[in-house]
């Protein structure tokens, strides 16, 4: 179902949850993953500086390894970063997808809640609205979740 995926990073920890099913999805559909790296800079009175991460450096560095480590475990993937955008990196994540003729895009969330993602600008959100294609938003506590299903809950009760 899915032959191309858009794993969109900031380098944060909720991000990296995220790549566990873009992982997973592309062992199981033998797809071919494009990481998405979009280098959000500080804009002050219309001009663009340096990168909001002071760490900027160490993610893509981070991200070249993780591209490498992936292809070692048999997924085709390709890293993309984009460094002049200012801090609207939905628009440049959604031209990746379109690119790369993308059939789903991963993102993780920080877990706002809906009124809070728009007034902080939550990437996610705006991807909802832009992407060409469907669009995988994974919570950050969205392993633990999984390993509490009702079935799990009921049969450790009975035991």
């Amino acid at each position: 179902m899915f032959k191309s995926i858009v794993w969109a990073t900031d380098g944060s920890k909720e991000a990296e949850q995220a790549m566990r099913y873009v992982v997973d999805l592309a062992q199981r559909e033998d797809a071919v993953v494009t990481i998405a790296h979009v280098v959000e800079r500080i804009e002050a009175g219309g001009a663009t500086g340096p990168p909001r991460r002071a760490d900027e450096a160490d993610v893509q560095a981070n991200l070249r390894r993780l591209t490498n480590r992936l292809e070692k475990q048999g997924v085709e993937a390709s890293l993309q970063i984009c460094g002049e955008v200012g801090v609207k990196p939905a628009p440049e994540i959604a031209k990746i997808a379109r690119e790369s003729g993308a059939d789903l895009i991963v993102v993780g969330t920080r877990g706002h809640s809906a009124v809070a993602g728009v007034l902080l600008g939550s990437v996610a959100y705006r991807l909802l609205h832009l992407a060409p294609c469907p669009v995988l938003a994974v919570p950050p506590d969205a392993k633990r979740r999984r390993r509490r299903t009702p079935a799990r809950r009921t049969a450790s009760r009975k035991g």
